[in-house]
């Protein structure tokens, strides 16, 4: 008979288990209770959306739509796409569900998101993200409560040596005029650029300024800034959100190199950056798009956003050691075994986390159980059952409930 092969895992994705899983666990439940803290709502998206809500919202000549969605026709004929991102999803829920009454509305949520690239350190094509959205607030105050959360959320994850690079991107007026200037600078030096900057050059002239390729640094690095085309109102709401990160003890840096293509990103642009994980170093990133529910066909609303991807916090992070138990139960003989399931019922009932070692040879049990991390060690036979236990509060708390289900 022909051996069966095992189909192996999917390039780009991961089993996440032990150490990788309890750093991946730290990440989310710290972005969980830091999120509460600034009491963001918990919001959950779906997996896939109409394939429009993407091209539409990311940009139909960004790498992310042109290359690296997972697109496809269900059963019905119907275009549908894996999220790339969280930010579409949550301003097509934000139309289509009616959440425009509630603005200014503070979101959070998390899980996977899939881009078709090429696999490399923290990055995979099937990935996770925490995500933090504020709709429907023009104030640049929403953009400094973002930037404290992301900063606080960073710092209770013990990831050290970050930088957050800042920018402003300006107003609709502000962005139209940098633009103009920079194609005029672009074109003046067509014979300098990659093939790929030639392209953005017709379509997203603004992300020629941060091309990677060594032909297009001069021109990139030479071209105007956007200081000088600046409105006042544009300057105004810059200088809010810098006054505000000092004042709530956010350090930051300017980036004037630092933009997004899209029409819709307007004012804050940021990243923050770490050394640590090689080239490509950005470990969270955001802005504000007060154009994106328009392109989605609804009103101008204001809205800022980050998201972080969770494997790259995880590679990060200070995870703590794990937590012992609070009882591990040998059962000695298997006589034992109907009052050890009653003992492990009542310490779970009391709050108690409890696991217990009743298979193999009874007479190794105990050594099995004596090598697991918990506060107290639990001997149990059908006629009696001990508590040892370095403290002494441990160690009565266990027996109080043992005797409980012995009475």
């Amino acid at each position: 008979m022909a051996r069966i092969s095992t189909p192996g895992r999917v390039r780009g994705t991961q089993d996440i288990f032990g150490d990788e899983q309890r750093a991946h666990a730290h990440v989310l439940s710290t972005f969980e209770r830091v999120r509460a803290l600034y009491a963001f709502g918990r919001v959950d998206v779906p997996v896939f959306e109409a394939t429009e809500v993407f091209a539409r919202s990311i940009g139909e000549t960004t790498d992310v739509v042109a290359k690296e969605m997972y697109s496809f026709q269900d059963r019905g004929g119907d275009p549908l796409t894996l999220r790339p991102e969280f930010t579409a999803g949550i301003a097509r829920a934000y139309l289509t569900e009616g959440w425009r009454q509630y603005a200014p509305l503070k979101l959070a949520t998390s899980g996977p998101v899939f881009r078709y690239e090429r696999p490399q350190k923290g990055r995979f094509r099937q990935f996770h993200q925490v995500d933090a959205e504020i709709l429907g607030a023009p104030e640049p105050g929403a953009d400094v409560e973002l930037l404290a959360m992301a900063d606080q959320l960073l710092r209770e994850l013990g990831v050290d040596g970050v930088t957050l690079k800042l920018n402003t991107l300006g107003d609709a007026e502000t962005r139209d005029a940098w633009r103009a200037a920079l194609v005029e600078h672009f074109e003046a030096h067509r014979g300098d650029l990659s093939e790929d900057s030639l392209k953005r050059l017709e379509k997203n002239p603004l992300r020629i300024l941060d091309s990677k390729e060594a032909c297009d640094r001069p021109v990139a690095d030479a071209a105007p800034d956007i200081d000088a085309y600046l409105t006042g109102q544009a300057r105004d709401f810059f200088d809010a959100v810098t006054a505000g990160l000092d004042a709530a003890g956010v350090s930051w840096t300017r980036d004037a190199r630092l933009v997004r293509g899209l029409d819709y990103y307007r004012h804050t642009a940021f990243e923050f950056v770490t050394d640590r994980l090689g080239a490509q170093g950005t470990v969270l990133a955001g802005g504000r798009y007060d154009g994106l529910v328009e392109s989605l066909g609804g009103p101008p609303t204001p809205g800022v956003g980050w998201a972080a991807g969770v494997e790259r916090l995880a590679m990060l992070a200070a995870v703590p050691t794990p937590t012992p138990l609070d009882a591990v139960l040998a059962v000695e003989d298997d006589a034992g075994l109907a009052r050890a399931q009653r003992l492990l019922g009542a310490l779970r009932r009391a709050g108690l986390s409890a696991d217990a070692v009743a298979t193999g040879s009874p007479r190794k049990r105990y050594d099995k159980a004596s090598r697991m991390a918990a506060r107290a060690l639990v001997s149990v036979r059908a006629d009696a059952v001990s508590v040892r236990a370095e403290d002494a509060a441990d160690r009565e708390r266990v027996e109080a409930i043992a005797r409980e289900v012995a009475a």
